[in-house]
């Protein structure tokens, strides 16, 4: 049964039969032969089928949220039990946004150091994403904004505060200026992160709010992108301090704080809301909020 339900997940995860096949190492027969048994053992029809997936019936949506959570406390239980053998080890995939992937290590080498037998895959994903792959149990964790936009049933741990700066070459307009006001950008050439990043969205509802309309001349989903052309002296941008501090930048950009007002959003470490957590979660949640409490927020 679990395994048919770890198919069914992967199934509404990927809409696909095929993809779902290749994600879980199994032959599409074999998968599509599995899904049809659960849906005999559970007496309901759980997929729309026809030439191709059509998604789930209204009684596989209900069996979806059933699937994560019996999925979810099988694995919880066979990590405990190895957990109590052997100690903590394991592997932890986490997905952080853009703009906390230079934080990444404030984390992470605290918690190796502690557990050495663990180790840490991650990648880089916009807000959406990082909610979307938790529950699909496509990672463990996620870093991202807790205040901006909703964030669903998920246990949180504020790691830091974002303060935003226009990030400049020297020698250019403002480079010199202590800080600067979001109605002063208006007309600035910028460069920006893609409009499904969350922290785009935060930058436009703040320009917004001055009456600012910008129309970038260059957008990416790389922070190291972005950087790269602000030193060109070609463009700007607006970002976070702490990701223009990390980059290695600091000798041919300028940070000039942004005010009026002094914008702030709360980034934190995001887990799937659970009791038991599996052993390395919790203790992922224990060295995330000792960081926190380290922090000024």
């Amino acid at each position: 049964m679990i395994d048919k339900l770890e198919f069914f997940i992967a199934l509404a995860r990927e809409g696909h039969f095929g993809r779902a096949a290749e994600d879980c190492g199994i032959s599409q027969p074999s998968l599509s032969a599995a899904i049809r048994q659960l849906e005999d053992q559970l007496g309901v029809i759980l997929v729309v089928r026809g030439s191709r997936f059509q998604g789930l019936t209204p009684e596989g949506q209900r069996v979806l949220e059933w699937a994560r959570r019996i999925v979810g406390d099988a694995r919880t239980m066979r990590e405990e039990m190895r957990a109590a053998k052997t100690g903590l080890s394991g592997h932890i995939r986490l997905a952080a946004i853009p703009t906390a992937l230079a934080m990444i290590h404030r984390l992470t080498e605290p918690f190796q150091a502690k557990h050495p037998e663990v180790t840490f895959s991650v990648v880089s994903r916009n807000s959406l994403q990082v909610l979307s792959q938790l529950d699909n149990f496509e990672i463990d964790a996620g870093i991202t904004y807790l205040d901006n936009e909703p964030l669903g049933r998920v246990t949180s741990v504020p790691l830091y505060a974002e303060r935003y700066t226009l990030v400049t070459a020297e020698g250019t307009p403002y480079a010199e200026r202590e800080q600067i006001t979001w109605k002063e950008l208006d007309g600035l050439r910028l460069c920006l992160l893609t409009s499904d990043m969350q922290n785009r969205r935060i930058i436009n509802q703040h320009l917004a709010n001055a009456n600012v309309t910008v129309h970038p001349t260059l957008e990416s989903n790389s922070m190291v992108v972005l950087l790269s052309h602000v030193g060109t002296g070609q463009w700007a941008s607006i970002m976070p301090r702490n990701v223009a501090r990390s980059f290695g930048f600091a000798k041919q950009i300028k940070m000039i704080p942004i005010v009026e007002p002094e914008a702030s959003h709360i980034v934190g470490l995001v887990a799937t809301h659970r009791e038991p957590f599996t052993p390395l979660v919790s203790a992922l949640l224990h060295q995330a909020r000792s960081l926190a409490a380290q922090a000024a927020l």
